[in-house]
C-alpha cells in the first residue's frame, strides 16, 4: 500500500461501497470520505418521476461531487491514505441513463470543465452484483426514498457500470464480484478482499473469491 495514497471504490447502487470504505478506512486507518446522496433535495422526487426531476438531481450531484472532490486536495499529515465510497465520474453514468439527448448536452458542458481540476485515484475498485443481489440489498436496508426502484432501472445501472468498467483503462482497476461473499458479515471474507487489495496492481485484475461462511 506504500505506492497508494488516494483508493476509490465504485459500483451500482446497493453492492456494498460504503460497507467495505468504512471497513477499508478503519483497516488501513486511512481518511475517510463519503458520498452525501442523502443532502440532495431532488432525489426522492427522482425515484417517484425520473423523467421530470431527472436533471436537477443530476446537476445537483455534480456540483457537490465537484465541490466534494476539492477536499480531497487537503493533504492530512498524518493519515496518508484516502479512501472513497465513488469516482467524480460516477455522476455521468447516472446521467447517461437517466437525462434526454438535450439534457445530456448541457450536462456535458458543465461536467467536462469541472473534470480537468478532479483527481485521478492511484486504485479503483469495482464491486460487481447480480440485479437480483442488488434488488434484494435495497430491500434489506430499507430506505424509503428507494421503494419505487425497479428490477428494470437497477438492471440498466448495472450494465453502464459493467460497460464503463470493461473499457476502463485510466488507472489500476481492481474487479471484485461479491456475489458469493458477505465482508460486512464474515471478517474471513474481509480479510481475504483487503488482503487482494494489499497487492500490487498494474492494469485490471479481476477477483472472484467464494464465501466459506
Amino acid at each position: 500500500m506504500r505506492n497508494l495514497y488516494y483508493i476509490a471504490l465504485e459500483g451500482p447502487i446497493a453492492v456494498g461501497k460504503t460497507s467495505l470504505a468504512q471497513l477499508l478506512s478503519k483497516e488501513l486507518g486511512a481518511r475517510l470520505i463519503l458520498e452525501d446522496f442523502e443532502d440532495n433535495p431532488f432525489l426522492a422526487e427522482f425515484y417517484n418521476d425520473p423523467e421530470r426531476f431527472g436533471f436537477q438531481t443530476q446537476l445537483f450531484f455534480l456540483l457537490q461531487r465537484y465541490r466534494q472532490q476539492q477536499e480531497l486536495r487537503q493533504v492530512d499529515m498524518f493519515q496518508k491514505l484516502l479512501v472513497t465510497d465513488y469516482m467524480f465520474v460516477k455522476d455521468r453514468l447516472f446521467a447517461s441513463l437517466n437525462l434526454n439527448e438535450k439534457e445530456m448536452q448541457l450536462y456535458d458542458t458543465v461536467a467536462n470543465l469541472l473534470e480537468r481540476n478532479v483527481i485521478k485515484p492511484d486504485l479503483v475498485i469495482y464491486l460487481q452484483a447480480d440485479t437480483d443481489l442488488l434488488m434484494r440489498n435495497i430491500a434489506k436496508r430499507g430506505r424509503a426514498m428507494e421503494n419505487n426502484i425497479t428490477w428494470e432501472y437497477i438492471d440498466a445501472l448495472n450494465q453502464v457500470y459493467t460497460e464503463y468498467f470493461f473499457r476502463y483503462q485510466e488507472t489500476p482497476l481492481v474487479i471484485i464480484n461479491t456475489n458469493n461473499i458477505d465482508f460486512v458479515k464474515n471478517e474471513n471474507d474481509l480479510q481475504e478482499v483487503i488482503n487482494y487489495i494489499r497487492q500490487p496492481v498494474s492494469g485490471t485484475k479481476f477477483f472472484n473469491p467464494v464465501s466459506d461462511y
